[in-house]
């Protein structure tokens, strides 16, 4: 019998993981051991119309964080490995004349909240208030903190940012849909990316 180990998304959302929809039940709840989850799509837009923006976002872009420019049409991969409870994902943006990738893994902190560090050796940290709503999956960012060196800095309310996602399923495309935006306090939305894609999940090659 293959040994299954439990998401941080199904250990958060307890009994609410029977309200998502059937197939992101299977997104959010486990990987059986030795396999992984690959999601191929494309992404409507991505980064942010705000070219002065790519200059200040360019670091986070070089660790992998957040894509730093604009684009539309996107074909993307996302490969899913469930590793001692974390969630770890890449994202590979097959973008124009050149490849992209974002990484970050997901977790249950001590609090008992759910932390997705982004980007190379979690260069950025932000814990979510997680929610089902009809069969969607729902999260807004509580607090958001940035690793300088050894230290985890936890950004104040007023220049932190505001990321919320939406998982849903679209029954009319048979795809999977999804949805991250992410707002500064003033300035308004920075980052954004929308698009489906469909899932199946595979077993490892050796």
């Amino acid at each position: 019998m293959r040994h299954v180990s439990q998401s941080p998304y199904a250990e958060i959302l307890g009994d609410r993981l029977d309200q998502l929809h059937p197939h992101l039940r299977e997104y959010f709840s486990s990987l059986p051991e030795g396999h992984i989850g690959i999601g191929e799509g494309t992404f409507s837009r991505v980064g942010t119309p705000r070219r002065w923006l790519w200059p200040l976002l360019r670091p986070l872009h070089e660790r992998s964080v957040i894509y730093a420019g604009w684009q539309l049409s996107v074909p993307f991969r996302v490969t899913n490995r469930l590793i001692d409870g974390r969630v770890v994902s890449e994202r590979e943006f097959l973008l124009p004349g050149q490849g992209w990738t974002m990484r970050d893994a997901v977790s249950v902190n001590p609090h008992g909240r759910l932390v997705d560090e982004l980007g190379e050796s979690g260069v950025v940290a932000a814990s979510f208030a997680v929610d089902v709503r009809d069969g969607a999956l729902r999260m807004r960012s509580h607090t958001v903190g940035i690793r300088w060196g050894s230290l985890r800095v936890r950004l104040p309310r007023f220049l932190s940012p505001v990321v919320d996602l939406t998982e849903s399923f679209d029954e009319v495309i048979g795809r999977q849909r999804v949805l991250v935006t992410m707002e500064l306090p003033l300035v308004g939305r920075i980052y954004e990316y929308a698009g489906d894609f469909s899932y199946r999940i595979e077993e490892k090659k050796p």
